[in-house]
């Protein structure tokens, strides 16, 4: 897990200056400061599981084994992607690990978990708070209650839906608090202690597996970046980024770990620096491999 939160912070801070340097097209939604759910609730998950994602979607499909060459290389707009370069930092999917995707419209991915739970077994749903009020997600809570379907919603409240307080949406302050229209259980857990979020999943997952329909888990959070790369955050204070900064789940899991005893510092070390240099190399990666060509722009976009 702490390999896992290191290769999302070091591939979304690597973004973060690329995206500066003007070498990515298009946009990019990071996830700095939530390493901490989607490394937890995947670490939750089998291979075979399943999972839809965000707006904000690398880290999960880090944390769900996403290959950081054909990540690097998709969102650089790159033939050697995920997609081909053809969908971007968005749309990355690998259907051989259950990265169902993410997409670009709020709310879109409760439809498709709800459809995938239904069809192969469990999907973990990541969803941001300001997607929890779209209709799609209600709709998509309601039939997987109704169906007993082995969903887990996942709900990343970082606390603003694009730059909308929360505070301002709703009159909740847990949106998990939801999850008894739809009779299922549901908890809140501190999003940035990896494991509490991995806890929270693995009740949630083996629910589901055992049949007895889907959960909500509601991760608080904060996203450390703007809803995009160019955000001007106008929105919130820099000491109210600050304070969150200070939780950074990073560091706190890594002193848990050399507190008791599972790792020593000289073995954290070395992982960080293993995924520098494999960052680094996704980097080289992408920027050596060739754009898609006139000739096959078309031939796998379906619309």
């Amino acid at each position: 897990m702490f390999s896992t939160m290191t290769k999302i912070r070091l591939f979304e801070t690597e973004l973060q200056k690329l995206f500066a340097a003007g070498k990515i097209p298009g946009f990019v939604h990071l996830y700095l400061g939530e390493e901490a759910v989607a490394t937890g609730a995947c670490a939750a998950l089998k291979k075979t599981d399943m999972i839809t994602s965000t707006h904000r979607g690398h880290g999960h499909c880090l944390a769900k084994g996403g290959d950081l060459k054909l990540m690097m290389a998709e969102i650089y707009g790159r033939s050697t992607g995920y997609c081909k370069g053809k969908g971007g930092s968005m749309h990355i999917a690998d259907f051989n690990i259950g990265i169902l995707g993410a997409n670009g419209i709020v709310g879109g991915g409760g439809p498709l978990a709800v459809g995938a739970a239904l069809s192969k077994g469990v999907c973990a749903c990541f969803f941001g708070d300001g997607a929890s009020n779209q209709g799609t997600t209600q709709e998509a809570l309601n039939m997987a209650s109704a169906w007993k379907l082995p969903v887990v919603f996942i709900n990343e409240n970082n606390g603003y839906g694009i730059s909308c307080a929360q505070h301002r949406a709703m009159a909740i302050t847990d949106i998990a608090d939801r999850a008894a229209g739809y009779d299922m259980p549901g908890v809140v857990v501190d999003g940035n202690d990896v494991l509490a979020v991995y806890e929270a999943v693995t009740e949630a997952v083996e629910r589901a597996r055992k049949g007895h329909g889907p959960s909500l888990v509601e991760c608080k959070t904060y996203r450390w970046r703007g809803h995009f790369e160019g955000d001007a955050c106008v929105y919130r204070s820099e000491q109210e980024l600050e304070e969150w900064k200070a939780k950074d789940p990073l560091p706190w899991f890594a002193a848990k770990l050399v507190e008791t005893g599972m790792a020593t510092q000289a073995e954290l070390d070395a992982i960080t620096a293993k995924v520098t240099a494999d960052v680094e190399a996704a980097v080289k990666f992408a920027e050596e491999s060739p754009f898609p060509t006139e000739a096959d722009l078309l031939e796998d976009v379906y619309a």
